[in-house]
């Protein structure tokens, strides 16, 4: 009788504890998120995403933007808040919060850009373009005049500390290591000539992100900074064509010098892996053994000075005529310029994929001779960072571009707007659309 009251009890405690840990676990599970497909047309009017973003509180861009590790400190950057060096070599601010150590080099994208003159509102458009959509933290290495550098710091010290948690900068002097340094502020624009010694000045930077200063970019620059991985054994540099029709681009007509490839290659955007750089030999028309490229820039530039019209470009252009094997090349929309669209289009893959780096030369984005141009730079530049990005950068944009369709480079506005609502989209998908909680039953 014993044993069996025993057996009994054993048997209700087990019943008992079955049935607590059924109802715990599952009143402890949460509700699932809700999946929401891609709609299909919702690249092509945004339909969807604008009614998801009419029911929902506005975001500002923080809110917006993709997740981000932890990034290490750059190794020639500071290690956290601000500094400025006693001789003006270098001006620092860092990300806003200390450096996880578990952190990779490569989770930093470094971008270069030369401002003199004038330049000071459309470097930082630039800056803030970059900004926008990009993924990983930027490293901005900014070479500047004396006169520029504090305006720069006050300028990037004013933007809201989510995005400057963003990023990183240094400021530098205008410096030359080799010839007359008067000589080279004066080939072509003034300070353009700085890039050439981009290797030789930032000796702990791997590898770099050279824009102008007319640059905006329409989807992040993580894409472009893809390209590294791409390069095989010998290349070491990416620039894409000057032109797509040698009988209409400028070198094959016009050039009195070397140039790479049949139409030549703009500088405008130059991505480059600076040790391989540093430790390649170049061929050339001087000497039979090769030069280093520190070694090499003063003696090319003295041979050809009375033949270059472009400066630091035509240089490049020489430089890889004798080493075309140390060169990546672009396709056109990765530095699409009104050349590729003011004698009719001629970029096909901008038609295809849409312009992912608008290149304002010849000073479109402050004039009326290409308003489509002008439209966009108006657009990034006029943009408040705390705004809802959707409504205050996008619509405005699209808005302004029905003005503009009767002009050469306007006629096709998906050339300008297709990378722009592509990456619109991504950022609502990954930080609204996909994360809304079904409602309650």
């Amino acid at each position: 009788m014993r044993i069996h009251c025993k057996v009994l009890v054993i048997a209700v405690c087990f019943g008992v504890f079955l049935l607590l840990y059924f109802f715990g676990g599952n009143g402890e599970d949460d509700p699932p998120l809700k999946q929401v497909a891609e709609d299909k047309s919702l690249s092509a009017s945004f339909g969807i995403v604008n009614v998801v973003a009419s029911k929902l509180s506005e975001k500002p861009l923080h809110a917006l933007s993709v997740p981000q590790k932890q990034l290490p400190e750059d190794r020639g950057g500071a290690k956290g808040g601000r500094a400025i060096g006693k001789s003006r070599k270098r001006s620092e601010v860092g990300w806003g919060r200390p450096a996880s150590k578990r952190g990779h080099a490569e989770d930093v994208m470094h971008l270069a850009v030369v401002a003199c003159g004038n330049r000071l509102d459309e470097t930082l458009t630039m800056v803030k373009s970059a900004l926008l959509f990009s993924i990983k933290r930027i490293k901005f290495h900014i070479f500047a005049e004396d006169p520029l550098a504090s305006q720069f710091e006050k300028g990037l010290s004013q933007w809201p500390r989510a995005i400057s948690n963003k990023f990183q900068y240094s400021i530098y002097p205008i410096t030359f290591s080799v010839g007359n340094a008067e000589e080279w502020k004066k080939l072509f624009k003034p300070c353009a000539a700085q890039r050439l010694f981009l290797p030789v000045i930032l000796k702990d930077v791997d590898s770099l992100l050279y824009v102008d200063t007319d640059v905006l970019f329409l989807r992040p620059m993580d894409a472009v900074w893809s390209f590294l991985k791409s390069f095989n054994t010998t290349q070491l540099a990416a620039m894409a064509p000057e032109h797509e029709i040698p009988k209409i681009g400028w070198y094959s007509r016009f050039a009195r010098h070397p140039f790479y490839g049949v139409t030549g290659v703009n500088s405008g955007v130059m991505l480059m892996n600076l040790t391989r750089i540093r430790s390649t030999l170049f061929k050339n028309s001087m000497i039979p053994n090769g030069l280093s490229w520190e070694d090499l820039l003063h003696p090319l530039y003295q041979k050809y000075k009375n033949h270059i019209t472009w400066g630091d470009q035509d240089l490049l252009n020489i430089i890889f005529h004798y080493n075309p094997e140390c060169l990546y090349t672009f396709p056109c929309q990765w530095n699409y310029r009104p050349d590729h669209c003011m004698y009719g289009s001629n970029c096909k893959g901008a038609e295809e994929e849409g312009v992912s780096i608008l290149h304002g030369n010849r000073g479109v984005y402050h004039d009326d001779k290409q308003p489509a141009f002008k439209v966009v730079y108006d657009a990034i530049h006029e943009y408040p960072f705390e705004d809802n990005l959707f409504q205050s950068l996008f619509y405005p944009l699209q808005t302004k571009f029905l003005d503009t369709v009767n002009t050469l480079c306007g006629r096709i506005p998906q050339v300008f707007l297709k990378q722009v609502e592509k990456t619109m989209k991504a950022v609502y998908e990954k930080k609204v659309v996909r994360h809304v909680r079904p409602p309650s039953k």
